[in-house]
């Protein structure tokens, strides 16, 4: 069966409905992108004192060692670059392509964190919309496109990054570990093979970007309020969307529970708990702060098409294989 191609006018469908033009919005005074430009120049520096924490390249990591001022600060420069290469990426994938398919929506607002309260320096973007969007198949190609373009960024990096990575012994004493996901695993047995005993991977700076990157996109897609995941289940599964949702939260506490059990089991700590409580919050997060809600459609009965159901089966399986079980852990 072929699929029909869409209406050329927005506001006609292929069902034969016709959708009212909806009323202008109160024209509000432009001023300009001021935010946007300021919170991303702090993220750009909170992401640079970031990176100035993650060793592996011979070459920016001799700036730590500089007498000039402020140029230990460059040392940072490879996991900031990459970091928000990925991170622009995927939020320009989301304007461009809502642009595209004629809804408003604001330039990125980039949120800078400082490291010792995420190791990475930022807590991602987020982009206003500022209209409804025109059907299914819309919003499915808006919340789709961010995490898709991020990707095609992030896969390469890491794939560099772990070509620059050596093989060292392991640390003698509690280091921090990076958790693994199956796309990682994979990743690192195609550069390296089974690791020896003993030996661990030394990552470089884009290796660890490109960690952060794949975690964002997944937690991204996650099937739930209006993460890009939640729009995506919604454009699937409009009827069953805050069932999505529920399950999403239900999945992520049984999570958090195997793993801090998992954990404590081999180190009885308290503080082997973590892994797991991190799970715990973030489905708190998202039962209290996004909720299971989503805003309406202009035309809520044109269909997905089949090509689109089966990139978000996919977008699905991708944070299967993205998603670590543990975050960080102390070896």
């Amino acid at each position: 069966m072929t699929e029909r191609p869409l209406a050329a006018d927005p506001f006609t469908t292929t069902n034969g409905h016709t959708v009212p033009r909806p009323a202008a919005p109160p024209r509000r005074r432009s001023r300009g992108p001021v935010w946007n430009i300021v919170l991303f120049v702090l993220t750009c520096f909170t992401t640079l004192l970031a990176g100035t924490m993650f060793s592996g390249s011979p070459t920016f990591d001799a700036f730590r060692t500089s007498r000039e001022p402020f140029q230990w600060l460059l040392s940072g420069l490879p996991f900031a670059a990459t970091l928000l290469a990925i991170l622009v990426v995927h939020e320009f994938g989301h304007y461009f392509t809502a642009r595209a398919r004629g809804a408003a929506v604001s330039l990125p607002y980039f949120i800078p964190a400082p490291p010792v309260i995420f190791m990475a320096g930022t807590l991602g973007a987020i982009i206003r919309m500022r209209s409804a969007v025109r059907d299914r198949n819309a919003l499915f190609d808006i919340a789709a496109a961010g995490p898709l373009a991020g990707l095609a960024v992030a896969l390469p990096a890491a794939l560099l990054g772990l070509a620059w990575s050596t093989l060292v012994p392991a640390p003698p004493g509690p280091h921090l570990v990076f958790g693994e996901s199956i796309l990682t695993r994979v990743l690192v047995w195609l550069r390296f093979g089974a690791l020896p005993d003993g030996m661990v991977v030394s990552t470089h700076p884009i290796a660890d970007a490109a960690w952060f990157g794949f975690l964002v996109t997944a937690l991204n897609l996650l099937p739930a309020g209006q993460l890009d995941g939640g729009r995506i289940g919604y454009a699937l599964l409009p009827r069953h969307h805050a069932t999505l949702g529920r399950v999403t939260v239900a999945a992520l506490v049984t999570l958090g529970a195997v793993v801090a059990a998992l954990q404590y089991v081999a180190r009885p700590e308290l503080t082997s708990l973590i892994p797991g409580v991190n799970w715990f919050v973030l489905a708190a997060l998202i039962r209290f702060a996004l909720g299971y809600g989503h805003g309406s459609l202009l035309d809520p009965l044109e269909p997905l098409t089949r090509g689109r159901r089966v990139v978000g089966i996919a977008c699905l399986v991708l944070l299967v294989l993205m998603l670590p079980p543990v975050l960080i852990r102390a070896d």
